[in-house]
């Protein structure tokens, strides 16, 4: 029985989302700077600005034309926390099939991991907490 707990409890600690490094994931980021933007400047591109997108409702930011599917989410109260930002980040149309976002995922859970806490760092105005 301790045996199993050890192992449960050592795969707990070691899993990608505690290992998750926000300097790698502004590595990461660079990808996806190409249609979004994070900061204190953060304007909205062919994708929404991403300031302080972890607790944030759905298709919430001002002056962004979102897809039909976010626009529902925001109107049922959808928010982005870390599980739902970890699925559509490894496979947008999984999870917004309308969604307009032209990007096939992100497969590296570890990468996922770091661009979410990368992206957790900026409040809504766009400074790092």
């Amino acid at each position: 029985m301790r045996m199993l707990l050890a192992i449960s409890l050592s795969a707990v600690l070691y899993s990608p989302a505690f290992a998750a490094d926000p300097a790698s994931g502004e590595q990461v980021f660079k990808v996806c700077a190409a249609c979004h933007a994070v900061g204190p400047n953060a304007k909205n591109k062919l994708g929404p600005e991403l300031n302080g997108i972890a607790g944030r409702t759905w298709g919430a930011v001002a002056g962004f034309n979102y897809s039909s599917d976010l626009a529902e989410g925001k109107a049922s109260g959808k928010v982005w926390d870390e599980a739902t930002l970890d699925k559509y980040l490894e496979n947008p149309k999984a999870v917004a099939p309308k969604g307009k976002m032209p990007y096939a995922g992100l497969k590296d859970a570890a990468k996922r991991g770091d661009l979410i806490a990368y992206l957790k760092q900026f409040d809504a105005t766009g400074n790092k907490k």
